[in-house]
């Protein structure tokens, strides 16, 4: 029988074989593998003192082995309703994850690192450092606490939040799996968003997923990207379209190209079309973000006619756009403003 220590990994993430696996392992019936099963993703319990299908004397002795999840740190409301929470993990770390809901979908915007190590120059969570990645039920837990905040079943996640999820490949791709398959999300409707490093966009193209991959851009040349992004000086521009090109030939998915607008800097029509030239002849779509500002930096949001007219000149040039208007802002839970501090 197995022995039952405090620094066991966690049960949340595991699929229904590998808890019924668990609990033989435990000296329990097969069937206690499927109601634990059931209380982890559909009944959200934090404990196994919250499975009341379970013996009292079985949950006493294995009270304190861990189910995964966190405790909710703080929770503020916008007012557009999205909610930014304050998760804290087992070892204190805070992390931040954003439910946003609309009349048809929630959306849950998740960490995939405590911080993050790229540092783009424009972003929140980069200003505080990088301390560690999630592992793979740290991220589950962000959709499980969201849902059952809201009471309602999260449709769409998105990996927007704190940290760069191609640095935490492994953890997310098991955390997609888990989330697709244990909490019932579509693949079609997950979001894995990259500022891109090489070879890990070829690298998911060998897993096949239907995930949406979206690649932060936010500049139309070497010189502007690397003035915003550290990494871009070692993994140029050109190379990351390429490799962008060899992603959609390889899984016939779309790449979504997400391009903040900062006035002045990267927001003028010959930048659009300076874009236009690099992403023609594959299958893609540019996603403009206006910039959601923070206190470091100076970088300015452009204007509605600003953002207009750079949308228009990507049109001219036969690049489909979408203008995305970020939730949450007045909580500083908006695209790029996610910092993870302590309230």
């Amino acid at each position: 029988m197995t022995l039952i220590t405090s620094n066991q990994t966690p049960l949340l993430g595991l699929s229904l074989t590998k808890l019924t696996e668990w609990v033989q392992q435990q000296g329990q019936p097969t069937y206690r593998g499927k109601q634990l099963y059931q209380w982890i993703y559909q009944k959200g319990a934090k404990s196994f003192a919250d499975i009341t299908v379970f013996s009292k004397q079985w949950r006493e002795k294995i009270g304190d082995f861990p189910i995964g999840r966190s405790v909710i740190h703080h929770r503020s409301v916008a007012p557009d309703a999205t909610v930014k929470y304050l998760l804290q993990l087992s070892d204190g770390n805070i992390i931040e994850t954003v439910g946003i809901p609309t009349h048809k979908r929630l959306t849950v915007c998740v960490s995939s690192q405590v911080g993050c190590p790229i540092a783009c120059d424009f972003c929140a969570t980069g200003k505080g450092g990088f301390t560690r990645n999630l592992e793979a039920h740290e991220i589950i837990d962000q959709a499980l606490t969201v849902q059952e905040d809201f009471e309602r079943r999260v449709s769409h996640i998105v990996f927007m939040g704190m940290g760069e999820p191609l640095l935490n490949s492994k953890n997310v791709l098991s955390a997609v799996r888990s989330l697709n398959q244990d909490v019932g999300i579509g693949q079609r409707w997950i979001t894995i968003s990259t500022v891109g490093i090489r070879d890990r966009i070829r690298q998911l193209a060998q897993h096949k997923l239907q995930v949406t991959l979206a690649v932060s851009l936010h500049a139309s040349n070497q010189r502007l990207r690397e003035s915003l992004i550290p990494n871009a000086k070692s993994y140029p521009l050109a190379d990351l379209i390429a490799e962008c090109r060899e992603y959609v030939k390889a899984t016939k998915r779309r790449i979504s190209f997400e391009y903040i607008l900062l006035t002045g800097f990267n927001d003028l029509p010959g930048h659009a079309k300076e874009l236009a030239k690099k992403l023609r002849g594959f299958q893609c779509h540019v996603n403009l973000i206006p910039y959601n500002p923070i206190s470091e930096v100076d970088y300015q949001r452009p204007t509605q006619e600003q953002i207009k007219n750079f949308a228009n000149a990507l049109e001219e040039q036969n690049i489909a756009v979408s203008i995305r208007y970020s939730r949450g802002l007045e909580a500083d839970a908006a695209c790029g403003q996610l910092r993870g501090s302590r309230i």
